[in-house]
């Protein structure tokens, strides 16, 4: 049971990993809290049912087509948002304030216009089966979830690392104002940034049936709560460090429904408050200040 709860945490591990990047992305170029990030991975799985129940498109297919539309969505929508925060004299809770308004709203249209049954996909679109890991039977779809997502966190790892782009990502992670005073277009880059994050939180929305058991509209506040977990444990503003703190929740929470299932629920709250109590800089934070 012991080895079976840790090799499942990993597999869901990677899986969160993917839920909380691009929020720490977000957090560690902007140095603003997207309340909406969980709304986002929502709408990512509603458009993977509606394209599987509607089109019969592949849910692998569907990822696809959600990075495209999501990163074309992100752009315009800081432009739209986001200039405006960072000229406030407290962006860091202003964002707070209008990006939980955002969240109501996108999951009041969404009730609205979905309504609030439980919606899933079919777990036989991404195999029949279990795949054994180390002993551990796990089913294909979480299998499958964890290999994108770990695609998806290699493509990031590139992105920051092996492009030029990247390169000024990084910058402007740094110091926003000495990246602006060396002549770098800070909204450009920011703004792609953005649209990456939401990308990778319709991407995650993609899987979210699989791994989750179903979505509904209101899904997106104990997402956001899961998401704060991982980024806080990988350190925030460090987005490879979410793939620790990723890794560190799955498996605590594969052990606390092994071993302690009544507590499991809670286990995003005790991780924030352990780590917040004991390093409040994450695992990687003097790392981090030292770069």
């Amino acid at each position: 049971m012991l080895i079976g709860a840790i090799v499942a945490g990993v597999v869901f591990g990677l899986y969160f990993t993917l839920v909380g990047l691009g929020l720490n992305l977000v957090f560690g170029v902007m140095r603003i809290v997207n309340l909406a990030h969980g709304d986002f991975v929502m709408l990512g799985g509603y458009a993977a049912w509606w394209l599987l129940s509607a089109f019969g498109i592949h849910p692998l297919v569907a990822a696809v087509i959600v990075l495209v539309v999501f990163v074309a969505l992100g752009m315009p929508l800081y432009y739209l948002i986001v200039p405006q925060l960072q000229r406030a004299r407290d962006s860091e809770m202003l964002s707070l304030i209008l990006f939980f308004g955002l969240s109501q709203m996108i999951e009041a249209v969404a009730t609205i216009f979905l309504g609030t049954t439980e919606r899933s996909l079919p777990g036989r679109v991404l195999g029949i089966g279990p795949i054994i890991v180390l002993g551990a039977r796990l089913p294909k779809p979480w299998v499958f979830s964890a290999a994108v997502s770990a695609v998806a966190v290699a493509a990031v790892y590139v992105y920051l690392y092996r492009t030029r782009l990247g390169t000024l990502t990084r910058a402007v992670m740094v110091s926003r104002d000495e990246a602006l005073a060396t002549g770098i277009d800070v909204h450009r880059v920011s703004a792609i940034a953005f649209g990456i994050s939401l990308a990778l939180a319709g991407i995650a929305g993609v899987f979210a049936p699989f791994m989750l058991g179903s979505i509904t509209p209101d899904i997106g506040v104990g997402l956001n709560i899961t998401a704060f977990a991982v980024i806080v444990v990988g350190t925030l503003g460090n987005p490879l460090g979410t793939v620790v703190g990723g890794i560190v929740y799955g498996v605590s929470l594969m052990l606390m429904q092994t071993y302690f299932s009544s507590w499991a629920n809670l286990l995003p709250n005790l991780l924030l408050i352990a780590v917040l109590l004991v390093r409040p800089e994450g695992l990687f934070g003097r790392q981090v200040r030292r770069a």
